[in-house]
């Protein structure tokens, strides 16, 4: 599951850190100069526990330093460090997918080709990554070269473009569903290609809905 928090919890985890060795203070000593637990202070510098409100205040006033210094989703908007306003960060990495090792996890490091980074407002929910269109069977609905976004989910309904994993579960492909009786279609939007029929010789299986397509202008 993508941590949409993570850029921002890399940040204060630098922040906290830079502001402790600058003083030459021990977690210790900062935990009993702020009074927080060693145990949280220790979430927040390994990443694992985005920082509460309160504590970016205890922690602005025992480094003696506004609050965007510690968290910088605070912004100063004039020169009382005490008026504050909380602002959400302005973007989040989203995985690109390149080849998919056969047994591996989805999302496993082998599998990232590398990230686009996007607004979360416009983000949908759940799990998602971005698959890189190869050739021009679902032109001109997703062009050659384009980045579609996929929620994770097991099925699609009739006629959405699902990501399919092909070729035991190693290549990814985006195609259209649809029945033909017992049979299940991968259908191309470009009329040159032809479908592929899912059968017990050939099976697939669904990983995604592609959601969204984007494509970079040269």
């Amino acid at each position: 599951m993508i941590d949409r928090d993570l850029p921002l919890k890399k940040q204060i985890s630098d922040n906290i850190t830079r502001l402790r060795t600058a003083r030459g203070w021990t977690q210790l000593k900062l935990s009993e100069k702020s009074g927080i637990s060693k145990s949280t202070l220790s979430d927040y510098i390994n990443c694992r526990t985005l920082i509460s409100p309160g504590n970016v205040e205890k922690l602005s006033e025992a480094f003696g330093v506004p609050k965007s210094e510690i968290d910088p989703s605070f912004k100063q908007t004039d020169g009382n460090p005490s008026n504050l306003i909380p602002v959400a960060p302005m973007t989040v990495p989203v995985p690109i997918l390149g080849t998919i090792a056969c047994g591996d996890p989805l999302l496993a490091e082998q599998n990232l080709k590398g990230y686009r980074y996007e607004s979360p407002d416009t983000l949908p929910s759940g799990n998602i990554f971005y698959l890189e269109a190869k050739g021009d069977s679902m032109e001109p609905t997703i062009p050659d070269g384009s980045h579609v976004l996929i929620r994770e989910q097991p099925e699609v309904e009739y006629g959405q473009i699902a990501a399919v994993l092909v070729n035991g579960d190693t290549e990814a492909t985006l195609k259209r569903i649809r029945k033909q009786g017992d049979y299940i279609m991968l259908m191309p939007d470009n009329p040159i290609h032809s479908p592929i029929i899912v059968d017990e010789n050939n099976p697939v299986r669904i990983i995604g809905k592609a959601v969204r397509v984007t494509r970079d202008l040269s």
